[in-house]
């Protein structure tokens, strides 16, 4: 393995790059036209231009893409998270055309991107799950009896839902049916696939998450994280270990999450997603994430393991150079994710040229980021901008050690959602670990800059 299409944007493409430039791995990077100046293209050792800015016509250009690879006789692709990281038909494509795709298998992909068909596979691997719909549900089912059978409040899902998309919330019995035709046209329309299922709705549920690697015959867990603090399904604030989780719910979730792993012949990096009910002290499997996650550096930070080197290794040889004896975990680590939106107005997007950008230093101080002094942000495409992380010895050194890492971070030119982190960090629900994944919308004045 000598050479690398990275399929992806800012920082995760300049994460993909670092770690490849220290295995000895030559880097080309698919980039769009608005971002040919960009970190990820300088830290890369190629740019290779496969369209216009939208992203339709450039990194979800999958013959642009395998034929960027093919022309500049690259080995491997890896598509990061986001974009194309999840599509089955594009990891296809990849192989096809005698290229190694960095991740698990294109029918792994596919199992765990159908939500009812992972729920199946995640029971029979034993993973906990919540009551709902046997399998997706049928147009033709009585839906109002199978939800009386659930209980509600319940969730509709799109099976091929993410991204916090195609997910309506039922209280009643009165507008089921509707809700249920609503889902079932936003899935066709965002995911091309109508398809729904669904599921008891679990009030003040923390999101739980354990991160797996696999290499189709040995399977390992990195320990859980915790992923709480969300606006509208978007994860905003990030921690490992998960704080206050019961020991045997804790070892539930990571003993099942490697069975699923197994289940699937799971190769590559993997995370498994739950529901953690802080009342019945019970977990329930939400879904599979068949590809690094954003929050992938809290792991690192707590097991000393780097997770895109190890996806590398698992592609590049076949096998693992870990064994669940090799994880130990050390301390606590949090990650804010600062993204260019204005938080006193309604979080729109603040695109724009970064006029200053001082980032904090010292020990336990990490940064991810795609942008720095002098660049631009543009409006066509997510709009994270870096990802701050810590780690200290505990929990409570890790809250504050971010906060004096926000206090120190500077950066002009755009509106960022620094102020947010600030306050919720600050606020005693986190700290007493009572914070929920829909909490946010039941402060909403915390959403708003000061």
């Amino acid at each position: 393995m000598k050479k690398l299409l990275i399929a992806n944007r800012g920082e995760i493409a300049v994460r993909i790059a670092r770690t490849a430039r220290e295995m000895g791995i030559e880097t080309f990077l698919v980039a769009s036209e608005a971002d040919v100046e960009s970190l990820a293209a300088r830290s890369a050792d190629h740019v290779v231009v496969v369209g216009p800015a939208p992203a339709t016509a450039s990194y979800l250009n999958q013959d642009a893409i395998v034929a960027a690879a093919v022309d500049n006789g690259c080995d491997a692709v890896h598509p990061g998270y986001g974009f194309l990281s999840e599509n089955a038909a594009f990891a296809r494509k990849v192989a096809d055309a005698g290229l190694i795709w960095v991740g698990p298998r294109a029918d792994a992909i596919a199992m765990m991107g159908n939500k009812s068909l992972a729920r199946e596979s995640a029971r029979k691997a034993g993973v906990p799950v919540l009551r709902g719909s046997d399998g997706p549900l049928d147009p033709a089912a009585d839906a109002v009896e199978i939800a009386r059978g659930i209980g509600y409040p319940l969730v509709i899902k799109a099976s091929a839902g993410g991204g916090g998309r195609g997910i309506r919330f039922v209280h009643s019995e009165g507008k089921l049916l509707e809700s249920i035709e609503q889902t079932r046209g936003e899935a066709a329309a965002v995911f091309g696939d109508p398809t729904v299922y669904l599921e008891r709705f679990v009030q003040h549920a923390r999101h739980v998450e354990v991160q797996v690697l696999g290499d189709g015959t040995n399977f390992i867990h990195l320990g859980d994280r915790d992923c709480s603090m969300q606006r509208r399904s978007q994860k905003v604030i990030e921690e490992a270990p998960a704080p206050d989780l019961p020991d045997h719910v804790r070892q539930r979730i990571r003993d099942s999450s490697v069975e699923l792993a197994r289940e699937c012949g799971y190769s590559g990096a993997g995370t498994v997603e739950f529901l953690y009910d802080p009342v019945n002290h019970e977990a329930a499997f939400i879904e599979m994430n068949t590809r690094i996650q954003v929050e992938h550096p809290i792991t690192e930070q707590i097991t000393g393991v780097d997770l895109i080197r190890e996806q590398l290794q698992i592609a590049f040889t076949g096998a693992m150079s870990l064994r669940q004896d090799d994880i130990a975990f050390n301390g606590h680590s949090i990650e804010c994710r600062i993204n260019a939106e204005d938080p006193d107005h309604h979080f729109f997007p603040s695109p724009g040229l970064i006029t200053a950008m001082d980032w904090p230093a010292g020990a336990g101080v990490r940064v991810d980021t795609g942008v720095e002094t002098g660049s631009t942000v543009t409006p066509y495409y997510d709009s994270l901008m870096a990802k701050l992380i810590v780690h200290a010895d505990t929990r409570e050194a890790a809250i504050e050690a971010m906060l004096t890492a926000l206090d120190e971070t500077r950066i002009e030119g755009v509106k960022t959602t620094i102020p947010v982190h600030k306050k919720l960090l600050s606020r005693p629900e986190f700290a007493a670990v009572t914070h929920h994944s829909k909490f946010l919308e039941t402060v909403p004045d915390l959403m708003e800059a000061q």
